[in-house]
């Protein structure tokens, strides 16, 4: 399973049933788990902790040092879940000291072609970076995200669960949860509603969360006023809302 051409350092941790492809390089302190599958020219460095059944294409760049110009070789981390795909020629950078010196990402995620996550950021589960995605320092992402091809979202920038970006956006603020952003700069232009009847919500959480984006971008209303009206709707998914508005640094898209 592993090819004869492949270079996996002595201290590299390799589970059972382990694909390994030509000319692949696996370098000290790299830790991979059962079932997984790793394609030709793939680089992943540590110190590296890959999980199950995940799958890696040609090319990738999995656990390389960061690009920010304060990192000075300090042994940072990358951690990875479970059954995420990592398409062709995909980099994703370990951490730096300046945040908790870890990139982690959960389980589920798509990366196509080309996708970049960079040092620090941290990436739930179930989500869908299309191709070309770029990703800066520090930018967290909740679940079940889908961002369209080529977005890329400044440093430091919070993405809610279940939002959803269009191809070539540029995303300098915070996406609550729900939204649909488009733009350049990205702007929110309605709800998910289709991805969340597909993942299960009923008809009145949606319509719950229907009122609540009218009332944050439609209603006229302060930030503050909407804020405390979506509170009293007594929704959890308006207060999933309220809560990451609520904990926003860089304020969000309006």
């Amino acid at each position: 399973m592993i090819h004869e051409t492949a270079i996996i350092d002595a201290t590299a941790r390799i589970g059972s049933n382990v694909s390994i492809g030509p000319w692949t390089w696996i370098g000290p302190n790299v830790t991979i788990g059962d079932d997984c599958v790793i394609g030709s020219h793939v680089v992943i460095k540590g110190p590296t902790s890959i999980g199950k059944q995940n799958r890696i294409f040609q090319f990738a760049s999995i656990g390389e040092d960061c690009q920010d110009k304060k990192y000075a070789g300090e042994p940072t981390e990358l951690i990875i879940g479970d059954r995420n795909v990592f398409r062709e020629c995909t980099t994703v950078h370990r951490g730096t000291i300046q945040d908790q010196g870890l990139t982690q990402i959960g389980s589920d995620n798509l990366f196509m072609a080309y996708v970049h996550v960079a040092h620090d950021c941290m990436i739930g589960n179930q989500n869908i970076l299309a191709n070309a995605v770029t990703l800066a320092g520090h930018v967290h992402v909740g679940d079940y995200v889908i961002l369209g091809g080529f977005t890329g979202v400044h440093q430091f920038c919070k993405i809610g669960s279940h939002a959803f970006t269009a191809v070539s956006s540029v995303v300098v603020q915070d996406i609550p949860p729900f939204i649909m952003a488009q733009g350049h700069n990205a702007v929110p232009r309605t709800i998910n509603s289709e991805g969340l009847k597909r993942r299960g919500f009923s008809a009145e959480q949606v319509t719950q969360i229907k009122r609540a984006y009218k009332t944050l971008y439609r209603s006229g209303h302060t930030l503050n006023e909407a804020l405390a009206l979506m509170a009293a709707m007594q929704s959890p998914d308006v207060q999933l809302m309220v809560d990451f508005i609520g904990a926003s640094n860089r304020g969000i898209i309006r």
